[in-house]
């Protein structure tokens, strides 16, 4: 069977022979799981092509017993820098040199510069931030990837922010633009933390991130490692074994909210 050429996202040529930067928003349940991953990946590409990685991640939380069980964390590490925690950990690990920082994007880093933006908070609210600062700013990323999730379901989705220089060029919808509904700042959000490992697991089941980050990766690892993809994400829902390409491109919506509806889930 042949495929489909014309539904198919390719890579562009510029990221060839070089390392690919990536900024990492939020170190907590998916973004922790991306971290992780995203060192699996580096591993891979530069044994399959001339490519590898390089990642800054950000986050201003810090461990807290809530955290462990459900994030790659562990008791001697409460009290400290997720970010800083987990990426030392990987650095000396894989003998990388991957940069934290502890504070909140886009305030505490800018965005302009890195090939791609990979977003993992809680709220709407941060969303808007970091898409007010790609409108603005002179050299966004090429991609924005977002994963989200609720207590037992969640969606990502792959993106190319709007750059002035290629505005005539076929690109994929960011999250803002496929869930225009983010951008209204008058919805109330629950963004309320957990204190206990008991409480954490009541808000969220305790595969969710890993389950929806490894999806998440293997569609890095085909664009990265393989050089195109086929879809730009997917809707998982944990309690019905259910998963939902979303296909590209979409370009009125409804196949995105027929892919949402076939999986029983909202987007969060």
């Amino acid at each position: 069977m042949q495929t489909d050429q014309a539904r198919r996202h390719y890579l562009p040529a510029g990221f060839d022979d070089r390392a690919i930067t990536i900024l990492l928003v939020g170190c907590g349940g998916n973004g922790a799981q991306m971290l992780m991953g995203l060192a699996a990946l580096d591993t891979a590409l530069r044994a399959i092509s001339s490519r590898s990685l390089d990642v800054t991640v950000v986050d201003d939380d810090i461990v807290t017993e809530a955290n462990l069980g459900r994030q790659p964390f562990y008791r001697c590490d409460i009290g400290h820098s997720k970010a800083r925690t987990l990426t030392e950990r990987i650095n000396l690990a894989h003998g990388l040199a991957w940069e934290a920082v502890h504070g909140r994007a886009p305030e505490a880093i800018g965005i302009d510069g890195f090939d791609m933006l990979i977003s993992c908070v809680d709220t709407a609210a941060a969303r808007r931030a970091l898409g007010a600062a790609l409108q603005t700013g002179r050299n966004p990323p090429v991609y924005w990837m977002d994963l989200g999730n609720r207590a037992g379901d969640g969606q990502y989705l792959i993106g190319c922010p709007r750059r002035t220089s290629h505005s005539d060029r076929p690109r994929l919808p960011t999250v803002l633009e496929a869930f225009p509904e983010l951008a209204d700042d008058s919805v109330a959000e629950d963004n309320a933390p957990s204190c206990s490992v008991a409480e954490a697991l009541e808000r969220q089941s305790l595969f969710v991130n890993r389950v929806l980050a490894s999806h998440a990766l293997a569609l890095l690892f085909d664009l990265l490692g393989r050089g195109s993809i086929g879809h730009a994400g997917a809707f998982i829902n944990l309690a019905s074994g259910q998963t939902v390409p979303i296909p590209l491109p979409f370009a009125n919506g409804a196949s995105l909210e027929a892919a949402a509806g076939h999986a029983n889930i909202s987007h969060s």
